[in-house]
């Protein structure tokens, strides 16, 4: 017989770090994600250049917000009652959805282009989501017959399926916008002390540039929303050329002041100089978004807030072409 002691478990305390799920650690207004001055990318003059860094939230991009807000919805509203779970992704929403349907004990199945990094389908593997590749570009384009968005929505309306799967569809969904509009927005606004003229987001799904600017804007119409939109043929994954695919349905136009291009070579340039002078280890969209808000910066007096959507740790097999000769051993 094995004398087993009743202990009671410590609560939940996040004044001490200390937390009964993970999910607790996804930022907030209460909990937010950090704001970081930059002071060595930026030319002399321009000392009023943030970066937000969403890759403190704990399924490390700012993709974490929306999974969470999307699925708590559809829970609330009973969608997810025996179902399992399909999304198309580049990689980020499918592993922040992977994390939340393992603490749920739901199967998931995401469609991925087979331009993501390895890094990010292992990672989405590991977590228990069955990965489906398509011969897609980076941010999933909705092709008629194989892109991801077309494959993963093919589980919804099969015959044999679609009364097995439901899709958050974050390109469509209006939690992902709701989730910035509730949450990152007014952390922005509070970290900044309402002092915020200027903020900078890439085209993706567009739930973080739509939610924030709203946000912001009602809080100052005068704030400047700026939308940072990847070259045609582009390798910076989670990123859109709306001019190459389609605009999602959750943008609103309404609250983009300007839109600037960023070639690859100056993202992943900045995404470089992002390492080795700030100490700051991003992905390659941070370097474009950052290159576009310097850029604007340049030009405009006022304090401007970028977002860094995730880390570089998932990045590792692109930035060995970026390195040249520096990445080959030493004799």
């Amino acid at each position: 017989m094995v004398f087993q002691r009743h202990i009671e478990p410590l609560s939940s305390n996040p004044a001490l770090r200390r937390h009964d799920d993970i999910r607790e650690l996804i930022a907030s207004p209460a909990n937010p994600t950090p704001l970081v001055r930059l002071k060595r990318v930026v030319p002399k003059g321009v000392d009023h250049l943030y970066l937000k860094l969403e890759w403190y939230n704990p399924f490390g991009s700012v993709k974490d917000r929306a999974a969470l807000q999307m699925l708590t919805r559809m829970e609330e509203r009973g969608e997810l009652e025996g179902k399992q779970l399909v999304e198309p992704s580049s990689g980020n929403t499918g592993i922040a959805l992977a994390a939340l349907a393992a603490l749920m004990g739901k199967k998931l199945t995401v469609t991925v282009p087979d331009g993501v990094p390895e890094e990010k389908k292992l990672i989405l593997r590991m977590l228990g989501a069955e990965v489906w590749e398509t011969p897609d570009d980076l941010c999933p384009i909705d092709h008629p017959k194989d892109g991801a968005i077309a494959l993963a929505q093919s589980f919804i309306t099969g015959a044999a399926t679609k009364d097995k799967y439901v899709m958050p569809f974050q390109y469509e969904n209006p939690d992902n916008v709701q989730a910035h509009y509730l949450n990152t927005g007014p952390e922005i606004w509070r970290q900044t002390e309402g002092r915020v003229d200027f903020f900078f987001a890439g085209y993706g799904t567009c739930g973080t540039i739509t939610g924030n600017g709203k946000y912001l804007k009602e809080q100052n119409p005068d704030v400047k929303i700026i939308a940072v939109e990847p070259q045609k043929g582009h390798r910076l994954p989670g990123m859109k050329n709306l001019e190459e695919a389609k605009v999602p349905g959750i943008l609103d136009p309404s609250v983009i002041d300007e839109v600037i291009r960023v070639d690859d070579k100056s993202a992943y340039e900045m995404t470089k100089r992002l390492f080795r002078q700030e100490a700051l280890i991003v992905g390659p969209t941070t370097g474009a978004i950052v290159f576009a808000a310097v850029e604007y910066c340049r030009r405009h007096e006022g304090i401007g807030v970028a977002i860094s959507p995730d880390g570089g740790f998932k990045y590792t097999s692109y930035f060995v072409d970026i390195l040249g000769d520096e990445g080959l051993p030493k004799e």
